[in-house]
């Protein structure tokens, strides 16, 4: 992940919850990250070099973001679907959230970030029969 370094000039706080697999490998299910940059993508950078948990969250192919279902999809999806580019996707069931809001519907890692706003690393415990 490249980052701008004209964004790296300011330091962010953000609250950082953690769920699952994620909270497992932190070892907290909150915490408060300290950060060089304004960006969702600079907070995971700094983030991942701290905690190694990078390959949990991060697909580095669409095969790796996509789960196979059982339905098959209608011609036409209703709403608005958006995806990150390849290489900036979540891994299948695992997502990053802004203020409660998928980063895809942001503006995907390139989510500007601001002192006190939330930043969830999600990857639930799933149990199958």
């Amino acid at each position: 992940m490249a980052i701008d370094t004209d964004q790296r000039t300011r330091e962010t706080t953000v609250d950082v919850r953690c769920t699952g697999h994620v909270r497992d490998a932190v070892g907290a299910h909150s915490l408060e990250f300290r950060f060089e940059g304004t960006t969702l993508r600079a907070f995971l950078e700094a983030f991942f070099a701290e905690y190694d948990v990078e390959e949990l969250l991060i697909a580095e192919t669409e095969a790796d973001a996509t789960a196979r279902g059982w339905a098959h999809p209608p011609e036409e999806l209703p709403g608005t679907w958006q995806k990150n580019p390849e290489g900036e996707q979540t891994r299948r069931y695992a997502r990053v959230c802004v203020n409660g809001t998928f980063n895809e519907h942001l503006e995907g890692l390139d989510t500007s970030l601001e002192d006190g706003d939330r930043v969830s690393l999600l990857y639930p415990f799933i149990f199958c029969c």
